[in-house]
């Protein structure tokens, strides 16, 4: 499980934090973004400030108590301003996958890689031994974020996104047992 109590984690200008009700209308203009539609595979087809607000009380938050789901904002360290979204999920005793979307205002920070380095530490310093990740073929952006994070090809399927759509995988992995 998660060691949620080690929230927030920080590097630079880069900070990962719980979602918070106050990033509700950012994150739900950022998924109306056409890239975040196409490639971030979201459980919800459309997503309201109220209907992300719900979605904190409802699932974000009792998921942290539990240690087995972080839906997490990938914020600003200087205005903790919401630039994105990273979630750790499927959660085991050793490993867990990992999922992330920036804003289209933030895109070009960096901060993909940083948020990515940190859930990573999070992982590790949680006892896990690796995270997993999966993207489409044709993201090419989500490909060199997990390259510059460390993460290694792991194969191709077809398997549900998080969405429950079918969808061919390149399949991404990156062993924890020491920082980077």
């Amino acid at each position: 499980m998660l060691t949620t109590s080690l929230l927030p984690l920080t590097s630079g200008t880069t900070r990962l934090r719980p979602l918070a009700e106050t990033d509700a209308p950012a994150f739900a203009e950022g998924t109306h973004d056409a890239a975040v539609r196409r490639y971030a595979h979201l459980p919800a087809t459309s997503y309201t400030p109220a209907s992300v607000t719900e979605m904190i009380r409802d699932d974000a938050t009792p998921g942290l108590r539990r240690g087995d789901l972080a839906v997490l904002a990938i914020a600003d360290t200087a205005t903790d301003d919401f630039c994105g979204s990273l979630v750790i999920f499927d959660v085991t005793d050793a490993d867990a996958e990992v999922g992330f979307w920036l804003h289209p205002d933030h895109r070009g920070s960096g901060r993909t890689a940083v948020a990515l380095d940190l859930a990573c530490d999070l992982a590790r310093r949680s006892g896990l031994s690796r995270l997993t990740a999966r993207t489409v073929p044709d993201n090419a952006a989500s490909q060199r974020i997990l390259d510059r994070a460390g993460f290694t090809p792991d194969g191709r399927v077809t398997e549900p996104a998080p969405s429950g759509r079918p969808v061919e995988l390149l399949r991404y992995r990156r062993t924890l047992d020491t920082p980077r």
